[in-house]
């Protein structure tokens, strides 16, 4: 199997990095898994203090991987996709290690579900970030469960909305990152050096107090976004949404069906 996640452990940091150009680390199902393992292993490792997750390339993670053929029927596909993402979403906040997102370049769609779902962010000056799904025809419901608890609601209504793009200084005063920085590398070897004053005990168990509210959001509207983001994929207005786009022209818009509408 092709490695799409670097694992490497350094003192007390172990080091998730994405590792698939090609597709801009799209979360295709084996980059996925490879990350649900890499996070196990930082876990099962009692010398790790930290996980940082960083990218190769200029894109830190554009999303679903669109290219990976499904069969059978393409609601039900599509809502295993979804559930996949929440799964990990879910992964990274449950983790109990902090989890640093180190950024410099392109976020979008289940990208800055990633970013949410870590502890710590860290953005560069490549960094840029856009939720385009509302463009579409769709929207940003599985990722809902870790950016509204950081975004302002202002912020989120925003972007949500409009899918602009916006960089790392606008992303961390809107509490999408928890900090812009010039030198990536540098900003977050002091966090890890902080964080690893920590004990494995003490860092868990703040972790849980900062993401009791998160979780609890998982249990309860986790399912139903599923459903609702399938129902959205799988809609009329997404199909010719995501032609137009990749036929490069403006979407020609039809009127919802009744049974289209979440």
């Amino acid at each position: 199997m092709e490695t799409l996640v670097e694992y490497a452990v350094d003192g007390n940091v172990a080091r998730l990095t994405l590792n698939s150009p090609k597709n801009r680390n799209a979360l295709s199902s084996t980059l996925v898994s490879q990350l649900h393992q890499g996070l196990r292993d930082a876990a099962a490792d009692t010398a790790v203090r930290v996980v940082v997750l960083g990218h190769t390339g200029g894109t830190f993670c554009a999303g679903a991987d669109l290219s990976e053929a499904s069969g059978g029927d393409p609601f039900d596909a599509a809502a295993a996709r979804a559930r996949e993402l929440a799964a990990l979403l879910r992964a990274i906040v449950e983790s109990p290690l902090p989890v640093i997102a180190a950024i410099d370049g392109h976020v979008r769609a289940g990208g800055l579900g990633l970013v949410g779902a870590c502890d710590i962010a860290v953005a560069g000056p490549r960094s840029s970030f856009a939720l385009t799904e509302a463009r579409i025809g769709v929207a940003p419901a599985i990722i809902s469960l870790t950016l509204l608890p950081k975004m302002s609601a202002r912020a989120a209504a925003r972007y949500y909305l409009t899918g602009e793009k916006f960089d790392a200084r606008e992303a961390a005063a809107i509490g999408l990152v928890t900090l812009a920085a010039d030198d990536v590398d540098a900003a977050v070897a002091t966090l890890v050096a902080e964080l690893g004053l920590g004990s494995p005990q003490g860092l868990a168990a703040s972790k849980a107090l900062t993401t009791a509210a998160v979780l609890a959001g998982f249990d309860r509207d986790a399912e139903r976004l599923s459903v609702d983001s399938a129902r959205l994929f799988v809609s009329d207005e997404a199909r010719e949404g995501m032609l137009a786009f990749l036929q490069k022209r403006p979407p020609r818009w039809v009127p919802p069906r009744g049974d289209d509408i979440v």
